[in-house]
């Protein structure tokens, strides 16, 4: 269960093949064009590509606040699941997961969030429910973004 109810999800139908959607989500480069949030993404460590347990750092800004973090990949299943976790090994914050299911000869693209941890600054700095309405938000924006993009160039 999240870390006090900090959890959402949102669903969006795109016109091109699960295959498409999933490598336009894992290419994390390109994650700056659809998050209000995060700025620019690049493989690090070594990474290349999406595969379990490959990191990445995610540059983000919030208004005048900007931090970055280092997500380590759970799940990579072409045209299925991508799933990271946000925060230091054995002390995740946040996991973020895509899924991609055939639908209509296009993707049903679902992404969700869920707070594992949620410590006292952020309580303070944002109360849960202003930040998970703000992240609901941001995930229905996301999709809408990766949706244009995708049918855009199909």
């Amino acid at each position: 269960m999240a870390a006090e109810g900090i959890e959402g999800q949102a669903t969006v139908h795109i016109q091109a093949p699960p295959e498409k959607v999933y490598a336009m989500v894992t290419d994390v480069t390109r994650m700056g064009e659809w998050s209000p949030e995060c700025r620019r993404a690049e493989w690090v460590e070594g990474a290349t590509g999406p595969a379990a347990g490959a990191r990445f750092k995610g540059s983000n800004k919030k208004g005048i606040v900007r931090w970055s973090t280092k997500p380590t990949v759970e799940v990579a299943d072409p045209g299925r699941e991508f799933t990271f976790v946000v925060g230091r090994p054995g002390k995740e914050d946040t996991r973020w997961s895509y899924r991609f299911a055939p639908k209509d000869g296009g993707t049903d693209l679902t992404e969700s969030f869920e707070a594992l941890r949620y410590n006292l600054l952020f309580k303070v700095v944002q109360p849960a429910k202003r930040r998970t309405r703000e992240l609901q938000q941001a995930i229905e924006q996301t999709l809408e973004r990766i949706k244009q993009a995708a049918e855009g160039s199909a």
